[in-house]
């Protein structure tokens, strides 16, 4: 089994994803830029790596490349991972007898009246679209115009998977954002766009017990002066710290005693949730896209109404007067992770997709 994987900037899951695949015994080839996270990585455990750098949604030379590695190496199935590796190699594809698969990690956003959705996930040429959660695949499944619907077997949901053993960091002193000691913190990694809801998370500041010293760690590029206005009026102003792009995020997560992700809508399989999992801090998510997934509500997590300022209050509230209950629910949630988003799972269902498709 042959596989060309196309891909940007792979996460940690998805390089351990093509680890596992060579130790499935996929003759594996991936082809990203070298400046790519783990770029080395890759290299170190064997995985076979051309180096390629896709900048365009229809990228002649990328083009050229990707097509010359089908022929070279006659390749049964390509993989890409976003939306312009996605579309230039299924126009390299073209003409060849290899299977295309595409994943897709957001709901939304794809069209009929689209011309780059039929460039990607819409285009007859991809045989399987990965999604990394259930609510992407029903998404795709529930398009409609007039007698257009898409195949149901065209769709595939495959999570993302993980290992608690990536999250090993240590807890960061909170001090440097003038955090007290004794406070109540609850963190989000997020970068700031209006789906996400930060704002939600700000006005349901105003719905907290006065007398609890509750602080908010924002986490991400969060430079917007809308959302700066917002926090200014708020009466918790002094208690939200905008930490900006961090590399030590899920450390800081895990000094956090609540992770809150706010999201309006579009949500895949959000990592920021899952790292705090890891971590064994408990999470508060919305019923938007994946994020429900990720969690059994009331033991490894709660799930509040998207876009409702007092629900998330009180969900907040509800964590902080029961320090007991939220220590139970933060273990329940590492163990939700580790058992049932392990990236061994990931790596096998990828295979037998592969070996499905190679049939």
């Amino acid at each position: 089994m042959r596989v060309l994987a196309v891909t940007s900037h792979s996460d940690r899951p998805e390089a351990e994803t093509f680890i596992g695949l060579t130790g499935y015994g996929v003759d594996l080839e991936v082809m990203c830029a070298p400046d790519s996270p783990f770029y080395d990585h890759l290299k170190d455990s064997g995985v076979r790596i051309t180096d390629l750098e896709v900048l365009h949604r229809i990228d002649t030379a990328a083009i050229r490349a990707i097509r010359n590695r089908l022929q070279d190496r006659d390749v049964d199935i390509i993989h890409g991972f976003n939306n312009k590796t996605i579309a230039n190699a299924v126009l390299a594809a073209t003409g060849l007898p290899v299977k295309v698969v595409a994943y897709r990690g957001i709901v939304g956003n794809v069209s009929f009246f689209n011309p780059s959705s039929w460039m990607t996930f819409l285009n007859p040429k991809v045989d399987r679209v990965v999604c990394v959660a259930e609510a992407v695949r029903k998404f795709f499944l529930n398009m409609r115009f007039l007698w257009m619907r898409l195949p149901a077997e065209k769709f595939v949901t495959i999570y993302k998977g993980h290992s608690l053993d990536w999250y090993n960091d240590k807890p960061t002193n909170l001090r440097e954002f003038n955090i007290p000691k004794n406070a109540f913190v609850v963190g989000c990694i997020a970068n700031y766009r209006p789906r996400k809801g930060i704002g939600v998370m700000v006005d349901a500041a105003r719905y907290l017990p006065p007398e609890q010293p509750v602080h908010f760690l924002l986490v991400g590029n969060m430079d917007s002066a809308k959302l700066t206005k917002q926090i200014n009026k708020s009466p918790l102003k002094h208690a939200i710290h905008r930490t900006g792009y961090r590399f030590d995020a899920p450390a800081l997560m895990a000094s956090c005693d609540a992770y809150v992700l706010p999201a309006l809508k579009r949500e895949g399989l959000p990592k920021g949730v899952i790292e705090a999992m890891a971590y064994a801090v408990p999470p508060i998510v919305t019923d938007s896209g994946g994020s429900p997934e990720l969690i059994e509500d009331q033991f490894s997590g709660l799930i509040i109404p998207s876009g409702n300022v007092r629900a998330l209050a009180e969900a907040i509230t509800f964590l902080m007067k029961n320090p007991d209950i939220r220590r139970q629910i933060g273990k329940n949630a590492k163990e939700r992770i580790g058992n049932y988003f392990r990236i061994e799972k990931t790596v096998e269902e990828t295979y037998r997709l592969y070996e499905q498709l190679c049939k």
